[in-house]
């Protein structure tokens, strides 16, 4: 049975997940940013490569918005529905790819700690994000080639790489099945195994503070679920479409799921990084400091 797309609740989370995510990932860029130039850690260099990636896919949101004010329809060329696409899709998947990189260096630094500190050198972190970035965008570029995307092919838009012919469908819905292995579960099963690894480690040292492996276990937990709710709905959408022979209406939803994980990734960043913590209290107190001498200045003038 066939799910109608509600348009207006579409927009909605559209537009919570830009007011409240575009902030919020300006100031862990900020924070970030401060820490590469003094002393970047691993996964402070991959954070900030996540941060990057959810602020390009909220700047091209309101283009989404705008589609979904639209009833669902493109109104706008055809260029901007590739580019739209390609850097909505891309980012999705460079995310999830990243947060599996984080489990990976986490995992590591628990159960190697002597090998942590040899590869501790932010060349390596450089080298994995470009890595990632290009697996992402390799892939996607590959789905939306002009063979297989109907805006390219027809000149007639009326939906953004919704609207496939059955041919289309028949090299797509493969493609969407590789993503959905090589870019969602394969990063999923690493990052439960790297995680429970951890926890069940950090349960087997008596020296850890109660305090510290309940903040451990849970950020670990926390990331486990944004990957299980945020990441793996949409990506299930792919084995249904293959295994249907189309694209299911409800996959419009999965993606916000996905789209709202750009205000869930700056709480992950908050407890996982001293660095977020610092820098962001630091920015905060900084302006509200300035505003309030700011607004104390008229009485010192009158006095």
């Amino acid at each position: 049975m066939e799910v109608a797309v509600q348009s207006e609740v579409i927009l909605s989370v559209n537009i919570i997940s830009f007011l409240i995510g575009f902030p919020a990932n300006i100031l862990a860029l900020y924070a970030f940013s401060v820490k590469i130039h003094s002393k970047p850690l691993l996964t402070d260099i991959l954070l900030l490569n996540l941060t990057i990636s959810d602020l390009l896919l909220l700047i091209i949101l309101p283009l989404k918005m705008h589609e979904a004010a639209s009833d669902m329809s493109w109104t706008l060329s055809d260029v901007m529905c590739s580019i739209t696409s390609f850097i909505f899709f891309s980012t999705i998947y460079t995310s999830s790819l990243l947060l599996s990189a984080v489990s990976v260096v986490r995992y590591i630094a628990v159960a190697f700690p002597i090998t942590y500190h040899q590869l501790h050198k932010p060349a390596y972190a450089v080298v994995i994000c470009v890595v990632i970035w290009l697996m992402s965008t390799a892939h996607c570029s590959s789905q939306s080639s002009h063979s297989n995307h109907p805006a390219l092919s027809s000149g007639n838009i009326s939906m953004c790489y919704e609207d496939f012919s059955q041919k289309q469908l028949e090299v797509l819905l493969p493609v969407r099945l590789e993503f959905f292995i090589v870019l969602c579960l394969l990063p999923l099963v690493i990052s439960v195994y790297c995680y429970v690894s951890c926890i069940l480690i950090l349960y087997s040292r008596p020296r850890i503070s109660k305090a510290q492996k309940k903040k451990s276990i849970g950020m670990a937990l926390g990331t486990l679920a944004v990957f299980l709710i945020c990441v793996l709905p949409y990506n299930i959408s792919h084995v249904w479409g293959y295994v249907h022979g189309k694209s299911p209406e409800w996959r419009y939803y999965t993606l916000l799921l996905s789209t709202f994980n750009t205000c869930i990734d700056p709480i992950i960043f908050f407890f996982s990084s001293s660095t977020f913590r610092c820098s962001s209290k630091n920015f905060v107190l900084k302006k509200v400091g300035a505003k309030f001498l700011e607004m104390q200045k008229p009485d010192t003038n009158t006095g």
